[in-house]
């Protein structure tokens, strides 16, 4: 015998933590572009709300792609990014002003950003340390893993909150997806 081993195979019925990330992640991205593709171009920068479609799928689609990070340092914006978009309500810092919002993202653009967050996923996940103590951003005081949940779980709410908007406005509907397929490097493309 050699001494060198090959890992063991999980058992069955062990949890596959990663994996199952991976899956509620491309699972929550899916049913978030269900939600901005047939989006009506009045409901998608106009309306009766204080944010309109595009920008909550932006806001979306950032943190998303932020919090999949290792770190805070480890981001880097998308090349479309503009400044200070990502936030719906007051800016987190003093004097606590409205976003400085202009011109609305095309539908095109944000389903060219949901590409490169779904394409994202799975490499990402992959990367992280999900037992670290530490989520990577000083502003949440909670380990990796959960930090993550509070991911997933932020995707979802906004989706949830596009898809009820969609119904009420268009009597469009958002299918539920439970679970989605990781993928390959080769589905990445």
């Amino acid at each position: 015998m050699s001494g060198t081993h090959a890992p063991s195979p999980r058992p069955p019925g062990a949890l596959d933590v990663a994996g199952t990330l991976k899956r509620q992640y491309h699972a929550g991205l899916q049913m978030l572009r269900q939600a901005i593709e047939p989006c009506p171009e009045p409901l998608w920068t106009g309306g009766d709300h204080p944010n309109a479609f595009w920008h909550i799928a932006y806001h979306t689609l950032f943190y998303t792609h932020l919090y999949l990070q290792p770190h805070e340092k480890d981001f880097e914006p998308w090349a479309h990014h503009r400044e200070e978009y990502q936030f719906l309500g007051r800016l987190p810092w003093p004097p606590h002003d409205p976003p400085a919002i202009g011109e609305p993202y095309t539908r095109d653009q944000i389903l060219g950003y949901w590409q490169i967050c779904d394409a994202l996923v799975d490499a990402t996940v992959d990367s992280l340390d999900l037992a670290a103590a530490d989520c990577g951003f000083w502003w949440y005081d909670v380990p990796k893993f959960e930090h993550q949940l509070v991911n997933l779980r932020h995707l979802q709410h906004h989706t949830a909150q596009l898809a009820d908007r969609l119904r009420r406005t268009a009597d469009l509907g958002v299918d539920w997806i439970s679970s989605a397929s990781a993928r390959g490097p080769a589905d990445t493309a």
